[in-house]
């Protein structure tokens, strides 16, 4: 499993969660949400709002109160429509592009540690274009799931 985050400035780097661990509260807390915010923090100082998905250690009770604590803005699990993939350019933008240059890899890895190599140069890689029309696209993506009230929106982007 990996994590990151990207913003309109750019991309913070790959997190790579330990092998053979379930992510819940307490270790998003104390591996992975710490080295996001300083992602957040290098792109942007302080003038940004974190936004997590609806997986249960980024809605769980204390990661809510962790990230509130150290962030400027963020939006909490009640003002985020759940599995919304659609709304996070991580998801409908960013792990495609992935995706896209690692079924080009030849040959392709054999083992977690060949992946996770192949992963972070296909990430370093990542022109910042496409990260950047992904994220600018956001407000409109937003102002779409509204207008159909949290239906389907995507036939409204074209």
């Amino acid at each position: 499993m990996v994590s990151a985050g990207v913003c309109d400035n750019g991309k913070g780097r790959l997190h790579f969660v330990d092998e053979k661990v379930k992510v819940n509260a307490e270790y998003y807390m104390k591996s992975l949400l710490p080295q996001l915010l300083s992602d957040c923090h290098t792109l942007l100082g302080n003038d940004f709002i974190f936004q997590q998905d609806g997986a249960p250690a980024h809605t769980a009770r204390q990661a809510q109160q962790f990230v509130q604590s150290e962030c400027p803005e963020f939006i909490t699990k009640d003002e985020w429509p759940p599995n919304s993939p659609d709304l996070n350019p991580l998801d409908y933008s960013v792990w495609g592009l992935m995706l896209e240059s690692y079924n080009k890899l030849n040959p392709k890895p054999t083992n977690r540690a060949e992946l996770k190599d192949a992963l972070q140069k296909i990430w370093d890689a990542l022109p910042h274009t496409p990260i950047q029309k992904a994220v600018r696209s956001f407000r409109k993506r937003l102002q779409s799931c509204v207008r159909v009230e949290g239906g389907h929106f995507e036939h409204l982007l074209k």
